[in-house]
């Protein structure tokens, strides 16, 4: 611990920052690479094609989004403070950490439902998320593969409603844990539901998203099941507005889009903006 603080102290925070997921990429690979190994719900190679694309992402999708995502919050911040320097809800920034987080978790998942849902539903955001659709084979790595403007925007989405509410608090001058949980829970459970593994949890479906519910969202067998299955952890969500769809018995037949993707990490961020894409 006494070494992570002298690395922090004496990195630049981008060079720390490369350490620090470089570490979690380690970590995350030692635990879901076997289980892909072990239970895999389909043949694969681990040094897949597009793997490399994937770990750029996995670095850039770690670093760039928070660094852009401080400037709105900020102004959030800032205005938040104007209109209601106690908050805009007092009692409900003042609840015990065990109350706030369920809620914040619920508020953000239902943020992050509707990001998702717009991003498939209209055409501009499309051409971001269209990028993350774009992987043929499904493995946990998946999860990285995303245009940071997309991640921008989905994270928004789940966060300001945290913050209007006063279940997140800027510039409380500590840390506020709200925020932090919810992102390392969301994050994490992004790579098991993507991961290249068959197991099914029964009734546990219904609770919480599985590789099952998600990996249906990537179907491309037809046009139907890509536009489904929104949610990021919380599957009924879908059901309440109709937009769930997992075949009991079966698993998608083919991943990926049916449009032109360019392979390389580059031309795939400069893909939103070529007029010519989809």
């Amino acid at each position: 611990m006494e070494t992570l603080r002298q690395l922090q102290q004496n990195l630049p925070p981008f060079a720390f920052d490369l350490i620090k997921f470089g570490n979690g990429l380690i970590l995350l690979a030692l635990l879901l690479v076997p289980l892909e190994r072990l239970f895999a719900l389909r043949p694969q190679r681990a040094l897949r094609a597009g793997i490399g694309t994937d770990l750029g992402y996995y670095f850039l999708t770690s670093l760039l989004p928070k660094r852009l995502l401080a400037w709105p919050l900020a102004l959030l911040a800032l205005g938040l403070a104007q209109l209601a320097p106690a908050g805009p809800f007092p009692w409900v920034a003042a609840q015990p950490l065990w109350l706030r987080l369920p809620a914040a978790l619920l508020v953000a998942e239902l943020g992050f439902y509707w990001g998702h849902r717009w991003m498939h539903e209209v055409a501009w955001l499309w051409r971001f998320h269209a990028i993350h659709h774009s992987a043929k084979e499904m493995d946990w790595l998946v999860n990285s593969r995303a245009h940071p403007l997309d991640l921008v925007f989905m994270r928004l989405c789940g966060y300001l409603p945290l913050y209007l509410l006063g279940l997140a608090r800027p510039g409380a001058g500590q840390v506020d844990w709200v925020p932090l949980l919810v992102a390392l829970l969301g994050s994490m459970w992004g790579y098991f539901i993507h991961a290249n593994v068959r197991w099914r949890l029964g009734w546990l479906e219904q609770l919480v998203s599985t590789p099952a519910f998600h990996h249906w969202h990537h179907d491309n067998t037809g046009p139907a099941h890509r536009h489904t299955n929104y949610a990021p952890m919380l599957p009924w969500l879908d059901r309440l507005f109709g937009t769930y769809h997992v075949e009991r018995d079966g698993w998608p037949a083919a991943y990926g889009i049916d449009q032109p993707m360019e392979p390389d990490l580059l031309g795939q961020l400069l893909h939103p903006f070529n007029r010519r894409g989809p």
